[in-house]
């Protein structure tokens, strides 16, 4: 059951919160080092930007997976199982990544990874939701996104001190550290109530059995989509755009994810805190659609601009993209207990997962609409298919968790 007295600083928001910073640095690394990993393998510029986008899309993949692997088993099993599991073959993947010689063993390794990292933020946010009350939880699980968030921020300043094989030997090494802060964390009440009942738990069919269902899971992967348009294709391959607008002067994608990430973790605890002001999780994130909409426009109208101002843009488009805690959250307060862990592990990876599908718009819109102007309108596309899910969508800023879906 929920703890009606339970901080937002309890041990369980502690540990999902340095879980996810892990989880994070590993993410985003790849990103971070995409250029120099690939040229130590012997890529051309072509080919970082061909080879990169097809391990990103691969990673992306073994995150989709590894989400409904980890959902269903979190529904099955229970949160904490996921949660010291994934860590387990992600903070391996990472280590293996270290070692890699080919482009292939590269892409390889990161499905493995990915499909590790899928477990960690929808066990943590699940866990957190149904131990917190109502009144904290969107606040507990915007730390849990805010504090995590960081983990790109850190992932820049490693890369920018060591070699980029050693900053995965120090991903693998920061994640088996967390297994030992995790021993002290306890299961969620209201899982431990349905354990040992004959309610079926984590049988995604009860998601595509009932139309309402499935609608309301739909909408809840297509309103996170900008998240990853921004982050996969604006802010990755910034260096890319800088150069076919004219920027004046070198963009580091790894200083554009780092200042991207930096105003997310900011923009992922302030609108924990604008949600508990609007009492509203949709008012808050048409709030930070708005301000994500603003973020592309100036994006893409930097034409021979300093890099200065890329940063800058960037930054404003991680700020805005700062939902990720509150449309996770949202995901999982919209289903019961018994295919909660599903929806909330599955939800978000869905939508790293589109990235591929996002990509392959970006990239089939090139030869006629050229580099910048094909970013552009896939930005539009993807703006235009959230928000007409989010107003879809349901508000559950005040409803209670302790319920199975039927």
């Amino acid at each position: 059951m929920q703890q009606k007295n339970a901080s937002v600083f309890n041990l369980a928001v502690i540990v999902a919160a340095l879980g996810y910073f892990v989880d994070i640095y590993d993410l985003l690394l790849f990103s971070i080092i995409r250029v120099p990993s690939l040229r130590s393998l012997g890529l051309n510029d072509a080919q970082i930007a061909s080879d990169g986008l097809f391990i990103i899309n691969i990673q992306m993949l073994g995150l989709l997976f590894g989400g409904i692997f980890w959902g269903i088993l979190g529904d099955k099993k229970g949160r904490l199982k996921v949660l010291f599991a994934s860590i387990i073959l992600y903070s391996l993947g990472n280590i293996a990544n270290g070692f890699v010689q080919t482009v292939n063993q590269y892409a390889t390794i990161r499905f493995i990874t990915g499909f590790g990292l899928a477990g960690e933020l929808g066990a943590g946010i699940t866990l957190v939701s149904e131990l917190l009350p109502k009144e904290k939880r969107g606040i507990g699980t915007s730390l849990v996104a805010g504090i995590g968030l960081t983990g790109a921020v850190v992932a820049f300043f490693i890369k920018e001190l060591f070699e980029w094989r050693t900053c995965y030997f120090i991903g693998g090494g920061l994640g088996f550290a967390l297994l030992l802060l995790r021993v002290g964390v306890l299961e969620s009440g209201m899982f431990k109530s349905i354990q040992d009942s004959r309610i079926a738990r984590g049988d995604i069919r009860i998601l595509f059995n009932n139309a309402q269902r499935f609608r309301k899971y739909l909408c809840a992967i297509l309103i996170g989509l900008p998240t990853w348009y921004v982050i996969g294709i604006l802010v990755t391959f910034s260096k890319e755009f800088s150069e076919h607008m004219g920027i004046d002067g070198k963009i580091d994608p790894g200083k554009a994810i780092m200042f991207a990430y930096a105003a997310i973790s900011i923009g992922d605890i302030v609108v924990g805190l604008v949600s508990q002001w609007f009492r509203s999780r949709k008012k808050a994130l048409f709030l930070f659609y708005g301000l994500t909409a603003v973020g592309i426009g100036w994006f893409f109208s930097l034409e021979g601009q300093t890099p200065g101002s890329l940063y800058a843009a960037c930054a404003l488009l991680g700020f805005g993209t700062g939902f990720w805690a509150i449309f996770v959250t949202m995901a999982a307060e919209q289903f019961g207990t018994n295919i909660r862990a599903t929806v909330a592990t599955t939800v978000p990876n869905m939508v790293r997962g589109a990235l591929t599908l996002v990509s392959l718009l970006f990239v089939s819109l090139q030869a006629s609409l050229g580099y910048v102007m094909s970013g552009l309108v896939t930005g539009i596309i993807v703006m235009v298919v959230a928000i007409v899910a989010a107003f879809l969508s349901e508000e559950t800023f005040h409803k209670d968790l302790n319920y199975v879906e039927e």
